[in-house]
């Protein structure tokens, strides 16, 4: 799949007021700084996600159509950055209400940092998602950032804690936004449920 088409549709923080239903729905979301805008314009060919040095500016429900056949969602990160005890709590509604009411979601794509062990926030909300039986994949990102055999190292060390509570394992890939690499197999997923 190549993406040749990308337009913004609408932000938002009520998922009532997401678009209506007609093509499956793919979400992004990570904590702060895991690179999801990197990732999202690497996927895309684009630029459309607004990169920036300081982490955690995703604060709504952002819609874009891409190739009139399916929708990308980017959503606020679980991690947050350096923001208000109110605007936190905002944004944990704003990321339960869509996860747990947005009918239209086909599958959630959680992002994790390759660079670091298993956090405890992640594995928290793995474990949520597996509880709302939500269906989603894990992304490494920043895979280029850290030797084979560490980036191999932490991975596993995911997979362990996974292990206790999965069987079989989430679907995984392992992406670089530099290197371009994990596109093509984020792509092919999207295309193999589109094609459903």
């Amino acid at each position: 799949m190549q993406v040749k088409k990308i337009e913004f549709l609408v932000s938002n923080t009520d998922v009532h007021q997401c678009p209506p239903h007609q093509f499956p729905e793919y979400a992004f979301i990570g904590r702060s700084n895991v690179g999801k805008s990197s990732l999202i314009n690497m996927l895309t060919n684009s630029k459309v996600a607004k990169t920036s040095s300081r982490p955690g500016k995703t604060l709504l429900i952002n819609h874009f159509f891409v190739d009139n056949a399916w929708y990308l969602v980017d959503l606020p990160g679980y991690g947050f950055a350096k923001i208000g005890k109110d605007m936190r709590g905002q944004l944990v509604e704003i990321i339960n209400d869509y996860i747990l009411e947005r009918k239209e979601l086909t599958c959630l794509f959680v992002l994790l940092d390759s660079r670091h062990e298993p956090q405890n926030i992640d594995l928290e909300f793995l474990f949520w998602l597996g509880e709302h039986a939500i269906p989603f994949n894990i992304v490494f990102t920043k895979a280029d950032k850290l030797s084979k055999t560490q980036l191999e190292q932490n991975i596993n060390k995911y997979k362990e804690e996974l292990s206790q509570y999965w069987e079989p394992l989430p679907p995984i890939v392992i992406t670089s936004s530099e290197k371009n690499m994990g596109k093509d197999e984020l792509a092919d997923f999207i295309n193999h449920y589109n094609s459903k």
